[in-house]
């Protein structure tokens, strides 16, 4: 009863659009207090605001958000586009199927998914306007494309679920990688799917020549390099993840050095950003971290054991029954907050099945993902509301469903076929 309060009290403070972190806070303090007196629940919050900062593991987040935001002011977006559209941006529907690709490059470094469809919106939908595009498709593949940002490592969701779950955050970034490239090809179905059964209007681009397609992916070197050096470091077991994005950071200012588009302003606005963004993102996790204390000593999650137990449901029932919990959280409710509200009470349900939790991280966060673009509450859509406010919000939401059928297909695999994402994992 004290738990079902809780919860209720959480919605509550959400829907009256209280920020997260003090919700959860404020619920979770609250919580501890009544089952264990204020002297404890007060201690216990100086003991994780102080163990959060100094945690080794979280460092990893301050240093994949700089090497994002430096990257994203060094124009490598915009050459991601356009290498990738020199390629195939002159078949019907080319310029969509660019877009999915160049955000799911840029999710290699960018790691939001908010940043990612307003990055992509700004440079993708004049060119798909210009050549005929259907303002749903557009706006679809927009939409559908940021949200990669949330899986593909580095990923801050994973890097949450890691620190939530104490999971090996190198193993989950490696663990992405399959189930992130799955998308965008199942993105790319979609968009054909559109463009030759539904017969949506969709242009062809201008058709390059061979010479500057060439020089087109000789722009992609700096891609390339951060992601073999960040990616494969991990892999390879010569950074651990931290050491790694410490890495690209670096990594990231030399490559914009040598590229010529280093800037002081830009350097110092990417450290005010990553700097503003991180002080945010620790104050979320603090929150969280002490609602899920209140979760475990509320024992709430060996109370859903036993009742799992008593209906006799197998893993794959016991995940379908969570998935239908986060879709219909996702209606309503934002990504992060659904996804910092729910891990602690089901992770360790499943854990105790016996489930891999590197495997069940990367369930999470992929059905988190689909709630980036499901009504009423997708996010990634009113991100591009935003950015393209001429543009109807009911025609957003209706070119984002060819994708959102993509991102179910893909989650079944997942599911059903545990190796999509723990394969590159065995081999670390």
């Amino acid at each position: 009863m004290e738990m079902i309060i809780a919860f209720a009290a959480l919605l509550v403070l959400l829907f009256l659009r209280v920020p997260i972190a003090v919700t959860t806070g404020v619920v979770g303090l609250a919580g501890l207090a009544w089952f264990q007196g204020w002297s404890p629940a007060l201690a216990q919050l100086g003991i994780i605001a102080s163990e959060t900062v100094l945690s080794y593991e979280f460092a990893v987040i301050p240093l994949f958000i700089l090497m994002g935001n430096i990257i994203s002011r060094s124009g490598l977006a915009e050459e991601l586009y356009v290498a990738t559209n020199a390629l195939i941006g002159h078949y019907r529907g080319g310029l969509a199927i660019t877009t999915i690709a160049a955000s799911g490059g840029f999710s290699t470094f960018c790691g939001s998914s908010f940043a990612t469809a307003a990055t992509m919106s700004r440079i993708a939908y004049p060119s798909m306007k210009q050549f005929g595009y259907s303002e749903g498709l557009a706006t679809g593949s927009i939409a559908a494309g940021g949200t990669l940002g949330i899986l593909i490592p580095p990923s801050i969701a994973l890097v949450f679920y890691g620190i939530m779950t104490e999971t090996d955050i190198g193993q989950l970034f490696v663990a992405g990688v399959i189930p992130g490239i799955l998308g965008v090809c199942l993105y790319i179905c979609a968009v054909l799917y559109v463009v030759h059964v539904r017969g949506e209007k969709a242009g062809s681009g201008t058709k390059a020549s061979f010479k500057e397609r060439l020089a087109a992916i000789g722009q992609l070197w700096a891609f390339s390099l951060l992601v073999i050096l960040v990616l494969g470091g991990i892999y390879m077991g010569f950074f651990t993840p931290t050491e790694s994005a410490g890495v690209g950071a670096i990594g990231a200012i030399i490559v914009t050095l040598a590229r010529g588009k280093f800037k002081w302003r830009s350097f110092i606005d990417a450290l005010e950003e990553t700097a503003s963004t991180t002080v945010t993102l620790i104050a979320i996790l603090i929150g969280s971290l002490i609602f899920a204390n209140l979760v475990n000593i509320s024992n709430l999650p060996y109370h859903i054991v036993n009742w799992l137990n008593d209906m006799k449901l197998p893993l794959l029932g016991v995940i379908f029954v969570i998935l239908i919990i986060y879709f219909l959280l996702g209606a309503v409710l934002e990504s992060m907050s659904m996804m910092l509200l729910t891990v602690p009470v089901f992770y360790p349900v499943v854990a105790e099945m016996g489930m891999d939790l590197v495997w069940f991280g990367i369930i999470v966060v992929v059905a988190t993902e689909i709630s980036l673009i499901t009504p009423p509450v997708g996010l990634n859509v009113f991100v591009l509301k935003s950015v393209l406010p001429e543009v109807d919000i009911r025609t957003i939401f209706r070119g984002v469903i060819p994708f959102l059928v993509a991102d179910l297909i893909r989650l079944a695999l997942i599911v059903l076929f545990p190796i999509i994402s723990l394969a590159l994992v065995s081999y670390m």
